[in-house]
């Protein structure tokens, strides 16, 4: 079974879906529901995988099966969606490690940060890749990898609303210079977290109380900054690297004082897991090596422009439940072709980015990158025209589903439309006839038709006689069609 149709089985969406769709549903929203509700009894009903599963499954096992399951969180350093892209520093890296693996990438998200370590013991995940503070109580649980680099943690508190209008010395005293004059005060952070453990032991060491109030685990820690800036608490504590980006958007805060030495950010694996720790870290040792690592870390951490311009966008998923700006005029054309609306989203993204200027060598044009001569046929006058080009693209597919229709799987059917969307559906049935002879599924893309696309690119296949349309990049439709549904995934994950 090819990684689409894995993930499709395994990822959910909840809003108006096909047969298609429906399939990816069931595990996703027990995840979602019993991450909400944290560490209760409903995990435990929840996860019926044998015991020997949960503490068994190494690096042997993860590469027999051929994919990385990896639990991490949104935030908008980690993982997050951006005018249709799905991006992050522990996204862009985990991307790197699988491939190095050779590996898919199968992401969960979980929206409550204290049920990342349970998760992972429990055999949900093989990897949490989110930036944990290395602890001596964490430590007793898991195994940390090395560790992706150093950060310290510092108070996040407000400054007053008028203060780029005060004098120096008078904003000097209306703020705090050093963690003793918390003695008494209330910072908030969550309960579980690194933070609440450094202010515990900060208590002891300046020999006066510290009043922690402790929040929910579902909020990250770019929510509880912003709780911070809007007064809804005084204090919190954070990792200088994030709450030196998040200051970049909001002037206001200070974020001056430390309150611990340096600290080591890494990821973690179960400790029955020594061998992904050991290829791990071995990765990471390589990474860190190269300019490629600290471009990335650049991008996310340091990058202040970027930064303020993804949170100031409506298609960023942290701030809307949007894809692009044509969101509403693809919802009305997928429920035509009865597709969920955001993979017919992905599949648009894939042609042009949404850019309905966009144009091919080829002369396809606009957001769908529909050919002159078919928009013709289709009665498409203006292909620069957002709604225009998607009515006429949608058409388009509608007719090469069809086309496909002795296709009995619905999923499978709408992979071959995509493949001949994007090739040509002479190539597809090309294709399908090289599968009859090799013994393969022609009803069948993953792992069946799509594998005979790709041969089509060699003079000693695409010249076989019963071959009729000759060569094709066959990379091209074996990429694009296995891109769409890996944009999808993430797209169900952030977008409702």
């Amino acid at each position: 079974m090819g990684k689409q149709e894995t993930t499709i089985a395994k990822y959910g969406c909840w809003v108006y879906m096909t047969t298609l769709v429906k399939r990816r549903c069931a595990e996703v929203l027990i995840l979602l529901v019993v991450t909400t509700l944290g560490c209760t009894e409903s995990p435990n009903e929840v996860i019926v995988q044998e015991e020997e599963e949960v503490f068994t499954r190494d690096l042997n096992r993860i590469v027999e099966e051929g994919n990385l399951r990896v639990m991490t969180i949104y935030s908008s350093t980690s993982y997050f969606l951006y005018r249709g892209r799905a991006m992050g520093f522990e996204y862009e890296l985990l991307k790197r490690f699988a491939d190095h693996l050779d590996l898919e990438l199968d992401i969960m998200v979980a929206h409550d940060i204290d049920s990342l370590l349970y998760y992972l013991n429990e055999g949900k995940v093989d990897l949490v890749a989110h930036g944990l503070t290395i602890t001596e109580e964490r430590k007793k649980q898991v195994s940390f990898t090395d560790y992706l680099y150093l950060t310290h943690q510092v108070l996040v508190q407000k400054k007053p609303d008028n203060w780029y209008e005060m004098k120096w010395s008078e904003l000097q005293k209306s703020i705090i210079h050093d963690a003793i004059e918390l003695i008494g005060d209330t910072i908030s952070v969550r309960r579980n977290s690194a933070y609440h453990e450094r202010l515990t032991h900060l208590s002891r060491e300046i020999g006066g109380k510290i009043h922690i109030n402790t929040l929910p685990g579902n909020l990250s820690t770019d929510e509880i900054i912003k709780m911070v800036v809007d007064e809804e608490i005084k204090y919190t504590v954070a990792d200088n690297n994030i709450a030196k980006i998040n200051a970049s958007f909001y002037p206001v805060l200070d974020i001056e004082v430390p309150v611990s030495f340096s600290q080591r950010i890494a990821w973690a694996v179960r400790k029955s897991s020594p061998k992904l720790l050991q290829a791990t870290n071995q990765w990471l040792a390589e990474m860190k090596d190269s300019v490629d690592y600290y471009v990335i870390y650049n991008k996310y951490y340091e990058n202040e422009r970027s930064f303020r311009q993804r949170v100031n966008s409506d298609f960023y998923s942290l701030n809307n439940n949007k894809i692009s700006q044509y969101d509403e005029i693809i919802k009305k054309y997928a429920e035509e072709l009865q597709w969920d609306w955001r993979l017919l989203a992905s599949l648009i993204y894939q042609e042009s980015r949404f850019k309905p200027t966009a144009n091919s060598w080829a002369d396809a044009a606009g957001l769908m990158q529909v050919m002159p001569s078919t928009a013709k046929e289709l009665g498409i006058d203006d292909l620069s025209d957002p709604e225009d080009n998607i009515r006429g693209g949608t058409r388009y597919l509608r007719q090469l589903l069809d086309k496909f229709d002795m296709v009995e799987d619905s999923v499978q059917r709408i992979k071959f439309a995509m493949a001949a969307y994007n090739c040509g559906k002479y190539h597809v049935i090309d294709a399908q006839t090289l599968a009859r002879v090799e013994g393969l599924d022609p009803m069948v893309w993953d792992d069946n038709v799509e594998e005979m696309i790709l041969e089509l690119s060699y003079p000693n296949v695409y010249n076989m006689p019963m071959i009729k349309f000759g060569y094709v990049r066959g990379v091209e439709p074996h990429t694009y069609v296995r891109q769409i549904f890996d944009r999808y995934d993430h797209y169900c994950q952030f977008v409702e």
